[in-house]
Formats: structure tokens, C-alpha cells, sequence
């Protein structure tokens, strides 16, 4: 039995030793061999001072390192603080500050540019992977590695002992830090691979980020399965396919954006994708007809899934072997509960059909937000019901559909108008590969929303077309009153499109 989620190599190397558990761009490590190291980087990391309870803080793209930084930590009792490699050094001094964080590990690059951060927090120790020669003062991963013991004796842990700090996105503010625990992670990953049948004669493929939760749910949920998991560090849909191909892949897993790049690939009918069995897409809502291109294209099915930092990875998704509806981010997880309730009184629940917000309950739900009473009052209700801050509605089968998210909603003449509504309907336009739908202000209106888009490459899109097609199928109110066709949208670390940076392509 796992209670502690530095367990999970351990188990995994006992039940699949040899076989294949990592496959990056610079090396391949069997559950064995991932086990050892593991064992290496918690033996380092103790000797350096590393106790029960301090806070390790990961700032790198994917790699093997992050993977084994990950598990190292947590056999040691530590709190693991994974960061988005997105964030600049500011941010990265803030949340290590915030969480009080002792020791940083880091990729080479990223090690560089946060060399002060020890002058300015409680951080004692900077470990940087590579092989590059480092300044004075920041320590070597390979070194430290190779310097300590293959094996390793964990102590007991409490599963229901903090495990995680992982922070908000901070799109109202400076970031918040989800306090997680080793059984909310668990659950989650267990229930995450029950969905979706993972198992140990599987080969996933993704390019999502360790540090997010989205990725990594799809981590552990690899490793701990006995899954072969080819890890990219950065998406880019020729060697995302490539990569299904060469290593017969049975699952592929990303964002909407990262299909609507391959579907628009000229070269997509060319790669041998018939390995697939399943593929899932989360981060975002996606449009029924692109769905349905990439079923038709892929030959495989594909789930949607639903979740976010403050549950630990996924709180709704579909079965592998049931019914799929498209459109629907799926049914709440196995002991977890899912309701809509009314925007101005959480404890009403709404009836089948009705727009409210979506709660979440169980064992998933994260204790609190760290040092912030208020925030985690504000966010989770006396009887446990999360507040996602999705707008959502329910069916008679307990599918839940987001409408958007609360803080993005546009008000147009008082008139609530959702982003991703729109965003559905434009991008079932033949011309579209990319959209993203933000606001703009207006004198008599309030606001109005104006659509981001990127055209399907080689062809001419136009603005008229374009907004023909929206008043075929949408309401006059919701109809976008500006058209601008860009290059390119901007993007999170896991390619999911920030609406709120949508006006510096102005």
C-alpha cells in the first residue's frame, strides 16, 4: 500500500523493474534505475540538511532531473514546491519567500537567474542540473548525485501530512499556494488511472509540464502504473507525432491547442497514429466539431477532463470503456462529489440543466491555501464544498458542461457573454486553427467582445465571413464586434491561451 507519494518509484521498481519507465530527448531510465536515483537525490538532499516538513522549491522545464528532484524530496519527508518555468525571478523570489522555501533546485538556466534569491529568503541551498560550470554558491545535481548512496530508508510519512505547495496561476493578484496533501494527490492519481485504465502495456506520450497538475496527474499516474512515459520538454506537433509513431503510443495526452496545431498540420494523414486506444484533452473547454476532426483523424476516442491546483490534478472526466459526450468535461471522480450551485448561495443547489457554479467535494480537495485564512474561507465552504469558480451546468447523468470561467465573463448591456461560448462557435469555422475571445470597452455597452484569431495555414481568412458565421449561430448580444487575425496567441507553459494577455496583440 502507497500512503506517501515518494513511495510510488518504490512500488513501481518491485512491480516492473527493468521495463521502460522514462523516455526523454537525452536518456531513458528503467522503474530500476529511477528508483536509484530517487534514493541518490533523498540521500543528497538530507545530507545537505534537508528535514521532514521543509519546503524544496523545483523551478525547470521537464527533464529526468525534475522527475527524480520530485520523488527525491518527498522520500525525505520534505514539502515539494513545483513552480511554473514561466515565472520570472521576481516571482520566483515571491513564492519561495511565501512558502519558505530552504533548498531550490533548478535547470541550469533558470539557476542562473535566481543566484540572488538566497540573499533574499530563507533558501540556503541553489542545485542547478546540468553539466555546465557554476558560479560559487550553487550546487551541482549530477555532483550531489553521484556522491550519495543508492539506497534509502523512508520514514513514516502521514498521508494526511502536507505534501504539496502548489501555486494559483495569481490572475487576481500575487499567486495563492494550494496546500496539498499526499493522500489528495494519491487519490487523485489512483482515481485518474482507474478512468482511464491505465496500465503497464501503455505508452503515453505528452509534452504537458511536470509542475502543473495536469501533468503531473499524467506522471504519476505513468509511473505508478507501470506505464512507458515518453516525456517532451516542449510541444511541437511534428515530434509529438513523430514520437506516437516511433514508440507506438496507446495515449496521448494535452490541451486544446496542441490538437488544433497537429489537426492543422499538413503532414498529419502521413504519421502511423493507429497505436492509440485513447487520448485526453484538458486545460480548456474545446469545440464539439474539432473533437470529433481529431476522433476521425486520430482513430482513436478522445476524453475531456477537468481539474485544477486546488483539488491536485482532475476532479471530472470520462471513462475509457463508457460513454463519452462531447462537450462535457465528464462525470466527478470516484469518491468525489460534483454539484452547481447558485452563484449568490453556495448551499442552494440548482436543478438538471440550470447555469450556476461548480463545487467540488471529497477526498481531493486541497486543506487550505497556505497563510491565507481568509482566501481558504473565502474558497472552501464548513461542510468541504470547493468553490472552482466555473460556470457550469449539470445534466440528468451527472455530466458536467463549463459554460466559462466566472472572472472572465463579459458583460455586454447587461448581458453575460462567455468567451469559450463564442470561442466554440468560431472555431468550428473551416478557416480557423486558433481562437481566443477577450473584451473590449464600449461607451454604451460596458464591454464587448472581440475575437483573436488564427488562421488555418494557407488560407486568406476574412473578418466578414467570420462574423457571418457567429450571427448564423449565435445570439445578436454575443456576437464578437472586432475580428483581429494574429500570428499566434499567447500561451501558458501548458499551452493553455491567456485571455487576460490577449490585449498587448492590440
Amino acid at each position: 500500500m502507497i500512503n506517501a507519494i515518494g513511495d510510488i518509484p518504490r512500488e513501481a521498481a518491485q512491480r516492473y523493474g527493468d521495463n521502460t519507465a522514462l523516455v526523454l530527448p537525452e536518456r531513458e531510465l528503467s522503474f530500476n534505475e529511477l528508483e536509484a536515483l530517487t534514493n541518490r537525490c533523498a540521500n543528497a538532499l538530507v545530507k545537505l540538511g534537508v528535514k521532514p516538513g521543509d519546503r524544496v522549491t523545483l523551478y525547470s522545464g521537464n527533464c529526468w532531473e525534475w522527475i527524480v528532484s520530485y520523488y527525491g524530496a518527498l522520500k525525505t519527508g520534505a514539502v515539494i514546491n513545483p513552480i511554473n518555468v514561466m515565472l520570472t525571478p521576481g516571482e520566483v523570489e515571491f513564492v519561495a519567500n511565501d512558502c519558505g522555501a530552504t533548498v531550490v533546485i533548478a535547470s541550469y538556466e533558470k539557476a542562473l537567474s535566481i543566484a540572488g534569491v538566497k540573499e533574499k529568503s530563507e533558501v540556503r541551498e541553489l542545485i542547478a542540473f546540468g553539466d555546465e560550470a557554476l558560479p560559487e554558491g550553487i550546487l551541482s545535481f549530477n555532483e550531489i548525485l553521484a556522491g550519495s548512496d543508492e539506497d534509502f530508508e523512508m520514514g513514516d510519512i502521514d498521508p494526511d501530512s502536507l505534501s504539496t505547495i502548489g501555486y494559483t496561476s495569481g490572475t487576481t493578484g500575487h499567486p495563492k499556494g494550494a496546500c496539498l496533501s499526499h493522500r489528495n494527490i494519491l487519490l487523485n492519481v489512483a482515481m485518474t488511472a482507474l478512468m482511464h485504465q491505465r496500465n503497464e502495456k501503455d505508452t503515453v506520450v505528452t509534452a504537458l509540464p511536470c509542475p502543473h497538475v495536469y501533468g503531473n496527474v499524467v506522471m504519476s499516474g505513468a509511473i505508478q502504473n507501470g506505464m512507458t512515459l515518453v516525456l517532451h520538454p516542449a510541444f511541437e506537433e511534428k515530434a509529438i507525432l513523430q514520437s506516437i509513431q516511433d514508440h507506438s503510443a496507446t495515449m496521448f495526452e494535452g490541451v486544446p491547442t496542441m490538437y488544433m496545431f497537429m489537426l492543422n498540420h499538413p503532414e498529419l494523414d502521413n504519421y502511423d497514429l493507429s497505436s492509440l486506444r485513447c487520448c485526453t484533452v484538458g486545460g480548456q473547454t474545446m469545440p464539439v466539431p474539432k473533437m470529433e476532426e481529431v476522433e476521425q483523424r486520430f482513430g482513436c476516442s478522445l476524453i475531456e477532463l477537468w481539474g485544477m491546483t486546488e483539488i491536485g490534478g482532475l476532479g471530472t472526466t470520462f471513462a475509457a470503456n463508457g460513454p463519452i459526450k462531447h462537450g462535457a468535461i465528464g462525470v466527478a471522480l470516484p469518491y468525489t462529489e460534483a454539484r452547481i450551485a447558485d452563484t449568490e448561495d453556495a448551499n442552494k443547489t440548482l436543478a438538471v440543466g440550470e447555469v450556476g457554479e461548480l463545487m467540488i467535494k471529497g477526498g481531493i480537495v486541497m486543506q487550505g491555501y497556505y497563510g491565507n485564512e481568509q482566501a481558504t474561507a473565502e474558497t472552501i465552504e464548513a461542510d468541504g464544498w470547493l468553490h472552482t469558480g466555473d460556470v457550469a451546468s449539470m445534466d440528468e447523468d451527472g455530466c458536467v458542461f463549463i459554460v466559462d470561467r466566472k472572472k472572465d465573463m463579459i458583460l455586454t448591456a447587461g448581458f453575460n457573454v462567455y468567451p469559450a461560448e463564442i470561442e466554440r462557435v468560431v472555431a468550428g469555422h473551416p478557416d480557423v486553427a486558433l481562437v481566443a475571445v477577450g473584451s473590449i470597452p464600449d461607451e454604451d455597452k460596458g464591454e464587448l467582445a472581440k475575437a483573436y484569431i488564427v488562421p488555418k495555414t494557407g488560407v486568406e481568412a476574412n473578418e466578414d465571413d467570420i462574423l457571418a458565421y457567429c450571427r448564423e449561430h449565435l445570439a445578436a448580444y454575443k456576437v464578437p464586434r472586432a475580428v483581429q487575425f494574429v500570428d499566434d496567441l499567447p500561451k501558458t507553459s501548458t499551452g493553455k491561451v491567456m485571455r487576460r494577455e490577449l490585449k498587448t496583440l492590440d
